[in-house]
């Protein structure tokens, strides 16, 4: 029978809902705010002032300036002015009033609203004649001074006298557009805020299985991952850590079995040599011995080697530049001149003793089988990662065929094949290097030089 996939719901951890809570909570926040910026604002959003008991006050104070003397009126209207909005008195024979005139005789001034047409029926006036109600918007010729606004309230004396009520506040549509821009802005900037939040507690274990995935790259025995996150994202590290365990687990068998052949190797060796002491013929028990010594050599080169692969050395930050001024001067206390070019310090994340045999073994092949080399550490920059180094090893010798470039990293691959253990080693120093470099991550890439001799690039990735 098919086990039954597991299906998430929506009581648990997962993607689908915290991309859902993230909305609610973004438009719960943005509401919250517009709402208390709406309260806290003040004047700005108050409501505009022919909306704002206008209607209920224009009567009773037109009546009670129409009754007061002319000289009085001006002190009146100034006495009577709110905060939105202020009242003017002008005489009968004062250009604002013949301007009001003209406005009021046109055809096309805006009709009054019927609120104000029952205020003032209500209160036995004429609306017809006694009401001006200004709005440019609805066409209107007569242009009237810079302080008075597109929309204001005039209202005609007995005396053909008029009192002109200016509004203050911003219009009706003004506050309207600016409570929705407030509204879209908080709603943006609590949206941004809120899934900023929500997009790095998310991306925080995807940050985490990429860490581990490189980490497991450069240290075959890395930790597992702590489960956290959805419940995708746990099963995404769940699957990660069975897989590198697996990996650690082969590894580790066929570097155990690898290590078993190659010890083992040394028995019949060994037998192979006693046995050749009873060779008669001095020139066959010669090449018998020099035989089973390379045989010897092979497998003593191939212990070390797996013995490396299983080395547990700490990833540790340790001084690059300073590692290899080290080797230059250890070979130049063997006489031989190997010149360093680069910083004097550079700080690097890696197992420095497994890189320093991985360019020594570059430096050895370069002094054995060409001439002694020059040393270049740099930056690499580009399309590299942040924190890409490079050790470049070139020496002037012939170099090697175009088509062994890549073949002399095999185990126990030798261009010369008359090279004897001594003067040429077993092969495995190359494979070795690389082997090393691919461990950190890095790669080793050799080419050819126009002006003549071998280039080993190692390219190392910020560890």
């Amino acid at each position: 029978m098919i086990p039954r996939r597991c299906v998430p719901t929506w009581s648990q951890d997962t993607i689908a809902r915290r991309f859902a809570l993230t909305i609610m909570a973004a438009v719960t926040v943005a509401v919250i705010l517009s709402a208390l910026v709406v309260s806290l604002a003040g004047a700005w959003l108050a409501t505009p002032a022919n909306d704002a008991g206008l209607v209920q006050v224009v009567a009773s104070v037109t009546h009670a300036i129409e009754a007061a003397p002319p000289p009085l009126r001006p002190s009146l209207a100034a006495a009577a002015s709110a905060r939105l909005y202020s009242i003017e008195w002008h005489p009968a024979d004062d250009p604002i009033a013949a301007l009001l005139r003209q406005e009021i005789s046109l055809d096309d001034f805006h009709p009054l609203e019927s609120a104000w047409l029952s205020l003032f029926q209500a209160t036995g006036t004429d609306p017809a004649a006694a009401l001006l109600w200004h709005d440019l918007s609805y066409g209107s010729h007569v242009r009237f001074p810079a302080r008075f606004p597109d929309k204001f309230l005039a209202v005609r004396l007995k005396d053909d006298s008029w009192l002109v009520y200016l509004p203050l506040g911003h219009s009706r549509d003004t506050i309207r557009a600016f409570r929705i821009g407030i509204a879209l802005i908080l709603l943006l900037l609590s949206a941004a805020a809120v899934s900023l939040i929500a997009a790095r507690q998310l991306s925080r274990p995807i940050e985490r299985i990429a860490d581990a995935a490189r980490q497991f790259g450069t240290n075959p025995k890395a930790p597992p991952i702590v489960e956290s996150g959805p419940h995708e994202l746990r099963g995404v590290i769940r699957a990660f850590n069975a897989m590198q365990g697996q990996i650690q687990k082969f590894v580790g068998y066929r570097t155990a079995m690898l290590a078993a052949i190659s010890h083992d190797l040394r028995t019949p060796l060994t037998r192979m040599r006693l046995r050749g002491e009873f060779v008669e013929d001095a020139e066959q028990q010669a090449r018998l011995f020099r035989d089973v010594d390379e045989m010897q050599a092979m497998v003593d080169g191939a212990l070390a080697f797996f013995r490396d692969d299983a080395d547990e050395e700490a990833v540790t930050a340790f001084d690059l530049g300073g590692l290899l001024t080290t080797i230059a001067d250890e070979y130049a206390d063997q006489g031989v001149a190997v010149a360093y070019e680069g910083p004097s310090h550079a700080v690097y994340r890696g197992r420095p003793f497994a890189l320093k045999r991985a360019v020594t073994n570059l430096i050895e092949n370069a002094v054995k089988h060409a001439t002694p080399p020059a040393v270049t550490l740099e930056r690499v920059s580009g399309e590299q990662p942040p924190g890409t180094v490079a050790i470049i090893v070139r020496d002037d010798g012939p170099g090697i065929p175009d088509d062994a470039l890549e073949q002399v990293f095999s185990p126990f691959f030798r261009l010369d094949r008359s090279r004897n253990r001594v003067s040429g080693g077993v092969g495995l120093g190359l494979t070795a290097a690389l082997a090393i470099v691919r461990g950190h991550g890095g790669d080793i890439v050799l080419s050819n030089r126009l002006a003549g001799g071998l280039e080993a690039r190692v390219t190392l990735p910020a560890g």
